[in-house]
């Protein structure tokens, strides 16, 4: 089994869970839901998150996706990351976790 993250807040995971698939403005801007390796989830965290609230972690399971993903390289960071490009079918998230930006621990 195969896993990646993603970051979102309480609410948009809620408005998903009512649609049955998660969408992000990245994904009509740029083409693609960001995602990360467990490892890179303390680092987007204080990178992009700091002093957000309300914030979960989707633990999703790669097989169940039904849009495609690939990993890609990032510039910014020089590393690689996983891309969901197209929605993301809530049933592929596994667990949800509450996140602390302020410590970018899980809780």
């Amino acid at each position: 089994m195969s896993l990646i993250y993603h970051i979102t807040t309480a609410a948009a995971w809620k408005d998903a869970l009512n649609s049955g698939f998660y969408e992000t403005e990245s994904l009509t801007t740029e083409g693609f839901i960001h995602c990360s390796q467990e490892e890179q989830v303390p680092g987007v965290l204080e990178r992009y998150y700091s002093g957000n609230k309300n914030l979960v972690l989707l633990v999703i399971e790669t097989e169940k996706l039904i849009s495609r993903f690939v990993f890609e390289w990032s510039p910014s960071t020089a590393d690689t990351f996983p891309h969901i490009y197209g929605p993301l079918n809530t049933d592929a998230v596994i667990d949800v976790r509450p996140v602390s930006a302020a410590s970018a621990t899980t809780d």
